[in-house]
């Protein structure tokens, strides 16, 4: 059995390796140093096509696993096509992708530790974000640094990080697009919604209901907490729940677009 998994993983990566590159030429990538993971992390950015020619400022979006959100050559099972839905729609914002750790992501994706799965370096993970990396993009690019123009964005860990990154850093991030979310990894980020006053940031919920048994019921409980947040009337929450949608690439792809037009860029 293991001797299998490593012959699949084996010949995924020698498959991608002689895949051609889908990225679009708006995507590049570029490496700083994250010390508060002790590494080096790999950042993908996408910019609008018009940015060389103008001296606009732009939102932006941050999202996790970056090696799914761009290349079909780099992701796992298949790519969110971020770079062509955002080039059909001409869209006025740049997005920086952050790779994920491979063996550590589930580390740095998650708040909290699970007691079968470990993990619980997510607090370091968005330091890095907040601390090193948006003030290296804020400088380096143009960009409208506010909340109300800095959204996080992620799916399954990255959901579940996406979410927990609005409740700590609220004046960092106004916007979340928080996909099919691992809120079963700890109740400790439904008791960190309770114990928050007020919570005004725009949150766009996604998920399947053929993902797990539990995934619309847990995503629907979270919702409902934050029903005690803030007025329903404000309309800052936004939940779809996909028939007949399962936890993929397939899923998040599909529903980027509407996502991020509901949010506001």
């Amino acid at each position: 059995m293991i001797r299998g998994f490593f012959f699949f993983i084996l010949l995924w990566i020698t498959v991608a390796s002689a895949q051609e590159s889908t990225a679009s030429k708006n995507v590049s990538t570029f490496t700083i140093e994250a010390p508060q993971l002790k590494t080096t992390k790999k950042i993908w950015i996408y910019l609008p096509k018009d940015y060389s020619a103008t001296a606009k400022k732009y939102s932006v979006i941050y999202m996790h696993d970056a090696q799914n959100l761009f290349d079909s050559k780099t992701s796992y099972s298949g790519e969110w096509n971020v770079d062509e839905k955002l080039d059909s729609l001409k869209a006025q914002v740049i997005v920086v992708g952050i790779e994920h750790g491979n063996d550590k992501r589930m580390d740095e994706l998650t708040p909290y530790k699970n007691e079968k799965y470990g993990g619980g370096n997510g607090n370091n993970y968005l330091d890095f974000i907040v601390k090193t990396l948006k003030p290296y993009i804020d400088t380096n690019y143009r960009t409208k640094p506010k909340a109300k123009n800095t959204i996080i964005m992620g799916s399954s860990l990255g959901g579940l990080v996406s979410y927990y990154a609005i409740l700590k850093y609220p004046e960092i991030f106004g916007k979340a697009g928080v996909f099919s979310p691992s809120f079963w990894f700890s109740n400790d980020i439904y008791t960190l919604t309770e114990k928050t006053p007020k919570i005004k940031t725009k949150i766009y919920f996604l998920c399947g209901d053929k993902e797990s048994d539990d995934m619309v019921k847990d995503m629907t409980k979270m919702e409902r907490l934050l029903d005690t947040k803030r007025c329903y009337c404000l309309r800052l929450t936004k939940s779809k729940i996909v028939k007949g949608g399962e936890h993929n690439e397939k899923l998040w792809r599909d529903g980027f677009v509407k996502a991020i037009l509901w949010l506001g860029y």
